[in-house]
């Protein structure tokens, strides 16, 4: 969208929230994500804000498209997930769902740092995997079972589009010797429908306070009244990748790793939990392939990491495991003999 759009926009989105645009504002365009167009408001007294409409196309290299109403589920996950759990996602301030735009708090860089960058610097807080990891299980066990929460995000067909499509029948069509377990992964979850799910728990989608070390969760598109055991697969998926992208702290993620299943899964009720483990450990095995031969592989991984993300997921898809303990002992193992 062009600034122009913005100026035509903005003003009445910014007067339905109570916010005068007194002298005007400039509009500032954002980085970060593939799925919309993100920009900094900044009004003439000093006061910022931050505006995001979706994208019918992906800015990736293959043709993915995605319906626009994410938006509208998106703003609405992250009120929900904001009074479940205050401060885990930016305040709402405004929405326009005629043209799909949410009007946002500005998170400054200066108070909020950015996991993924962090990590890629080399630099992993145990601290803020626990705090991801408890901020996900209580979401997910405050919507646990909630018929109103399963009306309000009925969103099959969005996560399909946005996730079950691009990442698990991609990567089948890909891996045909693997298609089978594959699918049957990607059946079950879309067939799973008992929380509420963020769909994109990747550090790039979350801010760290400088302040107190609290995380805030962005980037909700892909929000859904599904299996929760999809948004710690896909976090640990993260700290696995890397794991093998930056060796120096290995041994820390993995860890880390191992703390973050102990603390979301304390949240379920004792009896759901080995079940809720199953599925997590074989939706990361997939996952973990997913960014590598799916449709929006990580940009980061050399050839060689690349390779050695397959060694370690292929034979985990083909011979499952139940546990995301065996998968991190598997990949604990197979880095330290690969590359120590």
């Amino acid at each position: 969208m062009t600034e122009d759009g913005w100026g035509t926009l903005l003003p009445p989105l910014l007067r339905a929230a109570g916010i005068d645009p007194g002298a005007g504002f400039d509009v500032v365009p954002l980085t970060g994500g593939v799925s919309s167009d993100i920009v900094r408001i900044d009004l003439a007294d000093g006061r910022a804000f931050c505006a995001k409409r979706a994208l019918a196309k992906l800015k990736v290299k293959s043709d993915w498209q995605a319906p626009l109403e994410r938006n509208h589920y998106e703003i609405a996950w992250l009120r929900r997930a904001g009074e479940i759990v205050p401060g885990a996602a930016p305040r709402v301030l405004g929405e326009d769902r005629e043209h799909g735009v949410a009007l946002l708090e500005f998170l400054p860089p200066q108070d909020y740092a950015l996991w993924k960058a962090e990590l890629l610097a080399g630099r992993a807080d145990p601290g803020t995997a626990a705090a991801v990891a408890d901020a996900l299980g209580r979401i997910h066990a405050a919507t646990l079972g909630d018929a109103e929460t399963g009306r309000a995000f009925a969103t099959d067909a969005l996560f399909d589009a946005l996730r079950l499509d691009p990442y698990l029948r991609t990567l089948a069509s890909r891996q045909p010797g693997l298609a089978t377990p594959i699918l049957a992964v990607l059946a079950e979850t879309a067939a799973t429908r008992v929380a509420l799910v963020h769909g994109d728990v990747s550090p790039k989608n979350i801010l760290v306070s400088r302040q107190d070390g609290h995380p805030v969760l962005l980037d909700a598109e892909c929000a859904w009244f599904g299996d929760p055991a999809f948004d710690a697969a896909f976090c640990l998926n993260h700290l696995l990748l890397k794991a093998v992208h930056v060796p120096e702290i290995r041994l820390a993620l993995l860890e880390q790793a191992g703390g973050f299943r102990d603390i979301w899964l304390s949240h379920f009720p004792a009896h759901l939990r080995p079940e809720v483990e199953r599925r997590t450990a074989r939706l990361l095995s997939c996952l973990l392939l997913a960014r590598v031969d799916g449709k929006s592989p990580v940009e980061y991984l050399s050839a060689g990491e690349q390779q050695t993300v397959r060694d370690i997921a292929m034979p985990l898809i083909a011979d499952p495991v139940n546990s995301v303990g065996a998968i991190l002992a598997r990949t604990g193992a197979h880095l330290a003999e690969a590359q120590p």
